[in-house]
């Protein structure tokens, strides 16, 4: 019997010890949730080590882009990037045919090009295969000719194609001003100069790549020392891509991106686009059976599908590069999101006082880095103030000199005319208020209760100027 019970009581000893571990495993995840959604948006750096701040900025770099990606829905946009990019593949293949002509490297890049799509060279397709790349190398031949010639048509054509490539930039630079939380893009004589240029120099970058591996395969035959280059050869793709990349991170948003961010988020974007890449090869290998059967269609999904992959990826690229950049002004980030009216009044209070009184001092300007470190406001909130300040015409934006495409910001009327009143009586006025409600009759007790209330700054006697608080 005694020996029943103490068998009992080692029993019900190990559940108890394992729902204790049950219970204290549930506590400890409840805690670091909590912690990453909330207390890591908190801390005081000041008062940790070097290390530690690292770190943690590491982990709310990555809590950031994952929310990022998912809120701003970055599939979405890579859809529609992929629907511009199938419009504007040939217009740009074409300016990259053409001058690849001119360097006398047409016949190679049209080879490197089906060699790095895993597709069957031209002259050596099979019997009954139809290989989707060739179609489009061929029209693509076809449409030169047809440019060479002249008229209005030809002329036309070219300029519609052009448009096609201009159009997919646009929508770049759209979708990264959005990651960026930038509302302003650039103006059309900056898109058609900056456009122009890389439609121009993305062509000359795969052409001077080609040209750099036939150059190096070539001189090797001769100088015996050169042959150890060549066996980095393999890895000059990425080295491009994450160039490429980064070139793209730095430049398409219309605002200072740091270079550190743009070549780290151009890295792993980099390694994410050529694991991409070798699955699309080994799928059109494993496409080409079916080919017999549904022709140059079976390349079309697969070909949509990595086209949507890598943009998809190059967004995840751009938000990994924002949060990067802005990570340490994303404190207290929860309450940034359901801020109180009260608040959300009081911060734009602080902001408007800032610019003012260094407007007044003779000071020069800030930019919305520099104003949401100053006043120690978060910065996504900072900038939504900003937005609603230029709307209502109290500030405005003007261009950094040689730090452009940065704005700083100043009083856009007589800062003797803005009050903490003014100010106030902006806030309540801004926005529509054409609606078909009776405030003379049905409504009007609610009316003159609900102006009452706000008597304090539309009729104040103790008014103060933003510049002498």
């Amino acid at each position: 019997m005694v020996a029943d019970k103490n068998k009992n009581n080692t029993t019900e000893n190990k559940e108890e010890n394992k729902t204790g571990k049950i219970t204290n495993w549930k506590e400890k995840i409840t805690d670091l949730i909590e912690f990453l959604t909330y207390g890591i948006w908190r801390i005081d750096y000041k008062s940790l080590s070097k290390k530690t701040s690292v770190f943690y900025n590491i982990i709310k770099t990555i809590i950031l882009t994952v929310r990022n990606t998912l809120e701003l829905e970055l599939g979405v946009k890579a859809a529609s990037l992929t629907y511009r990019t199938v419009l504007a593949i040939i217009p740009f293949l074409a300016v990259l045919f053409a001058i690849a002509r001119g360097f006398g490297f047409e016949n190679i890049i049209q080879s490197e090009i089906l060699d790095y799509l895993g597709m069957t060279p031209i002259g050596n397709v099979p019997q009954g295969e139809s290989n989707l790349m060739i179609e489009i190398i061929t029209l693509i031949n076809n449409s030169l000719e047809y440019a060479k010639g002249s008229g209005v048509f030809a002329g036309v054509g070219v300029v519609l194609l052009l448009y096609t490539v201009f159009t997919l930039f646009r929508d770049i630079e759209n979708n990264f001003n959005r990651i960026w939380q930038i509302k302003k893009g650039r103006s059309m004589h900056r898109r058609a100069v900056d456009y122009f240029a890389l439609i121009l120099f993305l062509p000359i970058l795969i052409i001077l790549n080609y040209g750099l591996s036939i150059m190096l395969n070539s001189f090797t035959k001769y100088i015996f020392i050169l042959y150890p280059a060549t066996q980095y050869l393999n890895i000059l793709p990425y080295v491009i891509t994450v160039l490429v990349l980064t070139l793209l991170y730095k430049l398409m948003p219309n605002t200072k991106v740091e270079f550190v961010n743009a070549f780290i988020a151009a890295l792993l974007a980099g390694a994410a686009y050529q694991i991409v890449q070798m699955l699309y090869l080994n799928g059109q290998i494993w496409i080409t059976k079916y080919n017999a059967i549904y022709g140059t269609f079976a390349a079309i999904p697969l070909l949509l599908l990595w086209l949507q992959l890598s943009w998809y990826i190059v967004l995840i690229g751009a938000t990994l590069s924002f949060a990067a950049q802005n990570v340490r002004k994303f404190s207290f980030e929860r309450e940034t999101q359901n801020i109180s009216r009260r608040y959300r009044d009081f911060f734009t209070l602080i902001i408007t006082s800032v610019i003012v009184k260094r407007f007044a001092e003779g000071k020069p300007p800030l930019s919305n880095d520099e104003i949401s470190e100053s006043c120690e406001i978060p910065i996504r909130l900072t900038n939504d103030i900003l937005d609603d300040l230029q709307n209502m015409q109290i500030i405005a934006a003007i261009p950094i000199p040689k730090r452009e495409p940065l704005m700083a910001y100043q009083p856009a009327l007589d800062i003797d005319l803005i009050t903490v009143n003014f100010l106030m009586k902006s806030i309540d006025r801004f926005g529509s208020e054409d609606f078909n409600i009776d405030t003379e009759i049905k409504f009007a007790n609610h009316w003159n209760a609900f102006m009452e209330s706000r008597m304090c700054f539309y009729h104040n006697n103790k008014d103060k100027l933003l510049k002498d608080l």
